[in-house]
């Protein structure tokens, strides 16, 4: 689908052969000095539109008109099917980026940082370079980011006041994009975008991969002992994809948002009593050590990090209300189809 450039309106009063036009009224615009509807709508722009932005458009897809950047061909016409307007483009090529700019009213920015390089995230430069070209910038962008950017807070409660305290070099590329997008602001302007920062914990829904923990009961892996048990945070994407959309709106310049549900337990809790609705066995318990002999550094690396994030800025500056409070409720059909089949401990 072409993007469509505002033009004269039709219809639209002419100035006679030898006649100036009149003063301040700009040209393309009807006696009322109004723009077509067409070119009033809002026109948002998802990057990374992988799972949570689908969701996002499959919410509010009638509220606007709806861009998607993908560097896929192949994924066109599953984008096209939710009424996307298709942009090819690839993040790692700058190049490809040029004609955003403009584009939008509206941003959301689901895309992660490249897994390897620098403690700087070149996707997110590159696109705010773009960007910046243009006449015109988004009023507001959201940028969703990782609860990672905290690193390990020993199980303590973590507000958004504290400060950042990356421990891999992912979360560091996190902290760079964050500090790329709040600064992001027209070449020629001294005001800034209105950009609010998302940082999300892991995110569950049943049907994405490992978003439900079906597979790793079956498969049997082990979690560390309880007095070595790290804390975790959950938000289903449906209630991710909805924070999105009120951010865009609601937030205020620059502010951050612990993006997680209501859910307060640590790993093991959570997979013995997902085994008990499950009727499958609990998982064995090991030491940390062992798990240092037997896990993947990148495995690891969530088992090294443990807090506990407070959400209330989130449920009362958006005004969001979870529609799934906690990974219970977002995990309920799971636990009912097991009580169906008769299993023990079936909601």
């Amino acid at each position: 689908m072409a993007v469509a450039v505002a033009g004269a309106r039709d219809g639209a009063a002419r100035p006679r052969r030898g006649q100036a036009a009149r003063p301040g009224r700009p040209a393309g615009k009807g006696r009322s000095g109004a723009l077509p509807a067409r070119f009033r709508q809002e026109r948002v722009l998802v990057i990374g539109c992988g799972d949570v932005g689908m969701r996002l458009v499959r919410l509010q897809g009638r509220n606007g008109r709806w861009l998607a950047l993908t560097s896929s061909p192949g994924r066109c016409g599953q984008l096209r099917q939710l009424g996307l307007q298709v942009l090819l483009g690839n993040l790692d090529e700058p190049a490809t980026l040029r004609r955003l700019g403009g584009l939008a009213t509206r941003l959301v920015y689901l895309a992660p940082p490249p897994a390897a390089g620098a403690s700087d995230d070149p996707r997110s430069q590159a696109l705010c370079r773009s960007l910046r070209r243009a006449c015109s910038l988004p009023r507001s962008v959201v940028y969703v980011s990782t609860t990672g950017v905290y690193g390990d807070c020993q199980g303590q409660w973590v507000a958004e006041s504290r400060p950042t305290a990356p421990a891999s070099a992912q979360a560091r590329r996190r902290v760079a994009a964050e500090a790329q997008w709040r600064s992001l602001r027209p070449s020629h302007q001294r005001q800034r975008v209105r950009v609010a920062l998302l940082r999300a914990p892991g995110i569950y829904a049943i049907g994405r991969p490992h978003g439900d923990p079906r597979q790793r009961l079956q498969d049997g892996e082990p979690v560390l002992q309880d007095r070595q048990d790290v804390y975790i945070n959950r938000i289903h994407a449906d209630d991710l994809a909805r924070a999105c959309w009120l951010a865009l709106w609601r937030a205020r310049p620059g502010r951050v948002f612990n993006a997680c549900d209501d859910t307060q337990l640590k790993l093991g809790e959570y997979l013995d009593e997902a085994a008990c609705r499950l009727g499958l066995p609990p998982p064995r318990r090991i030491t940390r050590a062992e798990a240092e002999r037997i896990f993947s550094d990148s495995k690891m690396r969530f088992l090294r990090e443990s807090r506990r994030l407070r959400n209330q800025r989130i449920k009362a500056e958006l005004r969001l209300q979870w529609r799934y409070p906690t990974v219970w409720d977002g995990l309920a059909p799971l636990w009912t189809a097991a009580g169906a089949a008769g299993a023990p401990g079936g909601a």
